[in-house]
């Protein structure tokens, strides 16, 4: 769509205001240099010991020429100018009296046109908003994928770590910083009075107790059932997230096919994260929803990445 041009009688009321709001020319002078700075063509050539009429009107016959490119700097400057109330030169003339008269009454007409382009400020207003908001979706996409590569990063290395005992403590830290990028607000691994949790985190309103386990092999039945009686334990709308990097046996998930009060995730989902295939958020919303209408603990990244 074409935007909506300035017409022309506003920018002969912006050269009258201007010529009529400063006495002194090097302070007119000094206003549209530093009025154009982003647009140093504006000014040059510009003979500012004219009359300021003269240079003022040549000012502002660029800003027009130009209305494509310099819409936003020429509103700006109608927007200042409007809005002056005080003149401080003048007031140190002999003659203030009229040329303080002649001043107000410039700024009152370019006012007049600058509230019949209230839309056109609107307008702006509106696409500077939403360029801030895309620089701030920017900003945080990329801290987000940073963020994210240096999980990744992180997982690989643990891989290879010898010390299996210190593996699992920095998974856990390493699954606390995955939730914390989520926003979904983690707690590290505390004690209760006969237990030990690895942690907890809440997510479309529901609170997880998280079981975290990288195994040499996977987990079976017995673990899940001492879990499943764990979450049970909590409040009644607590569910449960247990994570296995090496997965589960087979029988482990049949245990709990017809009936869970948890969900599961093993390595292949969590390098689905880590990866930026899927968002972390869709994938336990897809595991909650599965489990509700099957019973299932078990829906693997795989399957929303066929979708």
């Amino acid at each position: 769509m074409r935007a909506q041009r300035i017409h022309p009688a506003a920018y002969e009321a912006l050269t009258e205001a201007l010529a009529r709001i400063f006495w002194y020319k090097p302070e007119l002078a000094e206003f549209i240099r530093v009025r154009s700075e982003e647009y140093p063509e504006l000014v040059v050539g510009l003979d500012f010991t004219d009359y300021k009429i003269r240079f003022a009107g040549a000012f502002v016959a660029r800003l027009k020429a130009g209305e494509d490119r310099f819409r936003d700097l020429t509103l700006s400057i109608m927007l200042e100018v409007a809005q002056r109330n005080s003149f401080p030169s003048l007031k140190r003339h002999e003659n203030s009296e009229k040329l303080l008269a002649e001043a107000r009454d410039a700024v009152a007409e370019l006012r007049t046109w600058t509230d019949r382009l209230q839309g056109l400020l609107e307008e702006r207003a509106a696409v500077e908003a939403e360029q801030a908001a895309a620089e701030e979706r920017e900003k945080y996409r990329r801290g987000f994928t940073e963020r994210l590569a240096e999980l990744k990063e992180e997982f690989l290395r643990l891989q290879m770590e010898t010390n299996r005992q210190q593996a699992g403590r920095e998974f856990e830290m390493l699954l606390n910083g995955l939730f914390r990028l989520h926003d979904m607000q983690p707690r590290l691994a505390y004690e209760l009075e006969y237990e030990q949790i690895d942690g907890s985190f809440t997510f479309d309103t529901d609170d997880y107790v998280i079981e975290a386990k990288w195994l040499k092999e996977a987990v079976e039945a017995g673990r899940l059932r001492e879990f499943n009686d764990k979450v049970r334990s909590k409040g009644k709308n607590a569910l449960g997230l247990f994570v296995s990097v090496n997965g589960f046996t087979s029988g482990a998930r049949a245990v709990f096919r017809e009936g869970t009060s948890f969900i599961t995730m093993d390595g292949t989902d969590l390098f689905c994260v880590l990866d930026d295939r899927v968002r972390l958020d869709e994938l336990l919303a897809r595991k909650k929803r599965h489990a509700n209408e099957t019973g299932s603990c078990y829906f693997p990244a795989s399957l929303m990445l066929g979708d």
